[in-house]
């Protein structure tokens, strides 16, 4: 029997605790089990590691949600693309990746990576045929998209993506940690990996770092789950139990995330201090149809171009009060930054630089007349 999404978040992987009955899944806060006997291992489980039952919990609701027959948790976003990159490519290979991606991937490539042997190329990836031109036939491994990306909220029309990787002989990798599984799944368009940094609209509180990988094929999930026990990033029983509980009101929160920025986003579009409003929601952002046929809603994400150029932007970053002047999204709190001092300082001076006069807005469940009105102000 399917489910339907909030259902699937709720009880995915969470059934009652068989000893006790307990409705929440427990926390098995312990490094090593107990073996039934010498290479018996019970329940499969030895060392937490390997396995733990709360981060299994977590992984089998991760998979359920994406549509995918593996998930896997990890100890942030980033140790999720590091083991991605390892399990995945060797030294020699290429990547396509966005020309804006998240600052943090960008930094993965670029300082990590390639001096690993591993190539990269930035692409627009809302261009179809820029990322085309982008891959080298027989050494290109991975298309990476970002959709929408960070800050500019370009949309990648997924389906059209997995077509060109996979002709090409590569895999589509899809970052949806801006979507979240509620709004958008990248398995059913095509990709063969998404994925999260759950400390954002997964978990949903600002309260826990996590990342994940949802794999569309099992063999490749199994060979990322070797990857994972080998590398070793995963998280913790406690931070993979505030994650699960994240999830459960993933639905409902995205909703009012969607309905506050909706609002949000009109009210800027055409405001006298605003040069530019960037939200896929807007039949003005050249994304829009495309981000309408593959999403479910536009997202809580907001960036838009301070009319007074940079300095502008940094005083309404700092005027800000009930939006909160901090790194990070998707919580239930408002939050305003700086990219291109902030999140995306990595990619100064490269070819991902944001704007200066940018400035990015993740918008939260509060009372959106008080989200507005201290935009008012702090626009000056």
């Amino acid at each position: 029997m399917s489910h339907g999404f909030d259902t699937l978040a709720i009880h995915a992987g969470q059934d009652p605790e068989a000893r006790t009955g307990a409705v929440i899944p427990p926390i098995y806060q312990t490094s090593t089990y107990a073996q039934d006997a010498v290479g018996a291992p019970r329940q499969g489980y030895e060392y937490s590691r390997s396995g733990n039952p709360t981060r299994d919990a977590l992984q089998e609701c991760l998979a359920a949600l994406e549509g995918g027959p593996v998930g896997l948790a990890f100890a942030s976003g980033l140790a999720a693309e590091d083991t991605l990159l390892r399990a995945a490519c060797k030294p020699g290979d290429h990547v396509v990746i966005p020309d804006d991606a998240y600052g943090g991937t960008y930094r993965l490539f670029a300082k990590v990576a390639e001096r690993w042997g591993l190539a990269y190329t930035p692409a627009k990836v809302s261009d179809v045929d820029a990322v085309r031109a982008a891959i080298r036939p027989g050494v290109t491994r991975i298309v990476w998209v970002e959709t929408p990306t960070n800050p500019l909220l370009g949309i990648a029309d997924i389906a059209a993506l997995a077509a060109v990787a996979h002709d090409a002989g590569a895999l589509l990798v899809v970052d949806n940690t801006f979507a979240s599984p509620y709004l958008q799944q990248p398995i059913a368009l095509g990709a063969d990996v998404v994925v999260h940094s759950t400390t954002k609209y997964v978990g949903g509180h600002s309260d826990v770092v996590g990342g994940a990988l949802v794999a569309a094929d099992r063999g490749l999930g199994e060979e990322l789950r070797f990857h994972q026990n080998a590398m070793g990033a995963v998280n913790g029983p406690f931070d993979a139990w505030l994650t699960l509980r994240g999830i459960k009101t993933l639905g409902v929160r995205m909703d009012r995330h969607c309905d506050n920025a909706e609002r949000i986003a009109a009210y800027l579009d055409g405001h006298a201090k605003v040069g530019q409003v960037i939200y896929p929601g807007l039949p003005s952002h050249p994304g829009h149809e495309v981000a309408a046929k593959q999403m479910r809603r536009f997202g809580g994400m907001i960036s838009f171009r301070a009319a007074g150029g940079e300095e502008h932007a940094v005083e309404i970053c700092n005027q800000a009060k009930l939006f909160v002047l901090a790194e990070s999204l998707g919580g239930v709190e408002s939050l305003i930054e700086h990219p291109g001092r902030m999140t995306h300082a990595s990619a100064a001076g490269s070819p991902l630089e944001v704007p200066g006069d940018l400035v990015r807005l993740s918008v939260g469940i509060e009372t959106v007349d008080d989200l507005l009105a201290d935009l008012e102000q702090a626009l000056g």
